[in-house]
């Protein structure tokens, strides 16, 4: 390999003549290990022009360093770090630094301690992977999202691709949420309305610091998603964990004096409960009657594949109380990390305002290929052939359950990518998860997504996304097998 010109500096301070000075950076880059065996050094001609001295003082420099084993010179090859060149010494073991700050006094805010699920990295070597949430290889449309990428790359992209946007979306992703998506879950909201984020997880915690504080009290289902509960702790609002029933949050439970209600009704995350329309309206008139916004995480209503998705509670909104937040995460890619809030124009700013005080926007590269992959009818497409590979593992799945007589806690009436299971009484799913890890078999335990201090361990989640449909009997058998 060659070694690049750019390597190559003289030291201004230096107070050597210029040979013996190039003479002593060419020795110390072979002594230090920068300069390897082998690799071949600038030409004469081009290390002269680019240190500002004459060739032959460089010449001169090659020629005492050939003579001292350092170089060897290979006829009209030129010039290379000699076999017989001296080996750099060995690198002496590093030695962590002490540390002297007192970390649990430095700290000003803790953000550690939540009740995070545990999901391993290497999920896809396991045969029986229940695991939610991830990309299925065989459903995704590697060849078009490679095409939309590539075409994201070209000249006439640029701009998109590479400009500081600063608060700013791309203009043609925001247009296709605004015309397409949001219209399919009876939504009309202007640019100015919409703003894209770095997934749903990213829009929660944007909406949680815009619009709570210390005094403010926000409402969230109980189990939810165990990231929002965290988001939530760290405003350090009150907050208010309400159980869900089989048709999702009941309203009448929601307290008094609540400021901000965090919902999601499409599947309820993680029983997959699906809100009814009559609920919905009674979760409207509650929150009008508390004088309360609403946070609608539409989660996983693409996966409606057994009936059509009830409208979103944005399209039922009258008054402007309803925040809405989607996603293409967990629909394209977990990876892709895109999602987008829909709200008054008013909380949009602010919370663009508070984005671009931490990332700016999301990666301008990302937004324009997942908007071609969205114009071109890729997405569509991707979405049905999901949806029917879903139903067909749902109904494995549902006969391989009821097959080994374990007991299903919760099921989307819609469609969904995930069953909530209830185990016997006193079972500790997390050890049976990690017994089961062991066979070969991932389920997700469902204490983490409980709040309170003694959350029930009988509920885990078994989840289809990831799984073909040979593999669930199986799978569900060894389930059922440890269990017993």
């Amino acid at each position: 390999m060659a070694i690049p010109v750019e390597t190559f500096y003289l030291d201004a301070r230096g107070q050597a003549t210029l040979q013996a000075r190039i003479q002593q950076m060419i020795a110390q880059g072979i002594l230090s290990g920068r300069f390897r065996r082998g690799e071949k050094l600038p030409s004469t001609r081009k290390l002269a022009a680019h240190l500002g001295v004459s060739r032959i003082t460089v010449t001169l420099a090659y020629t005492e360093l050939v003579a001292s084993d350092y170089l060897m010179s290979r006829g009209r090859s030129g010039y290379f770090v000699s076999d017989n060149a001296p080996e750099p010494p060995p690198v002496p073991a590093l030695t962590v630094p002490a540390d002297r700050v007192d970390w649990t006094r430095a700290i000003g805010q803790r953000f550690t301690g939540g009740a995070a699920p545990d999901k391993p990295l290497d999920w896809a070597r396991y045969p029986y992977p229940f695991i939610y949430g991830q990309t299925d290889a065989s459903l995704f449309d590697h060849a078009n999202w490679r095409l939309c990428a590539v075409q994201t790359l070209g000249q006439r992209d640029f701009a998109a691709l590479t400009s500081d946007q600063y608060d700013q979306d791309d203009p043609q992703l925001v247009e296709f949420i605004a015309r397409h998506t949001l219209p399919r879950r009876g939504i009309i909201a202007t640019p100015s309305q919409i703003l894209v984020t770095m997934g749903a997880q990213n829009a929660l915690w944007l909406a949680a610091q815009v619009l709570l504080t210390q005094r403010r009290r926000a409402a969230v289902e109980d189990p939810c998603y165990p990231a929002l509960r965290d988001v939530l702790t760290h405003t350090r609002c009150h907050l208010s964990a309400v159980p869900v029933d089989g048709d999702g949050l009941p309203p009448e439970l929601i307290p008094d004096g609540t400021d901000v209600i965090f919902t999601t009704p499409s599947h309820q995350s993680p029983t997959s409960a699906t809100m009814p329309l009559a609920r919905r309206h009674a979760l409207l008139d509650r929150a009008r009657a508390l004088e309360a916004l609403i946070v609608e995480d539409d989660y996983e209503f693409e996966m409606a594949f057994l009936r059509a998705p009830s409208p979103a509670l944005k399209s039922l909104d009258e008054d402007g109380r309803v925040i809405y937040a989607g996603s293409f995460s967990k629909s394209l890619f977990p990876g892709l990390r895109l999602g987008y809030l829909v709200g008054s124009a008013p909380f949009i700013a602010e919370a663009r305002a508070l984005r671009a005080s931490v990332l700016r926007h999301p990666p301008g590269l990302m937004q324009r290929a997942a908007a071609y992959f969205l114009s071109l009818g890729h997405y569509d497409a991707l979405i049905r052939r999901t949806a029917r590979a879903y139903a067909e593992r749902r109904h494995v799945m549902e006969a391989a359950i009821a097959a080994e007589g374990l007991s299903i806690a919760g099921r989307g009436a819609h469609g969904g990518s995930s069953f909530w299971m209830q185990a016997p009484e006193d079972t500790d799913t997390d050890a049976l998860a990690l017994a089961l890890r062991g066979d070969g078999v991932l389920i997700e335990p469902g204490r983490p997504f409980f709040a309170g201090d003694a959350p029930p361990g009988r509920f885990y989640r078994l989840a289809y996304s990831s799984i073909p449909s040979e593999r669930i009997p199986e799978g569900v058998a060894r389930i059922a097998r440890a269990m017993r």
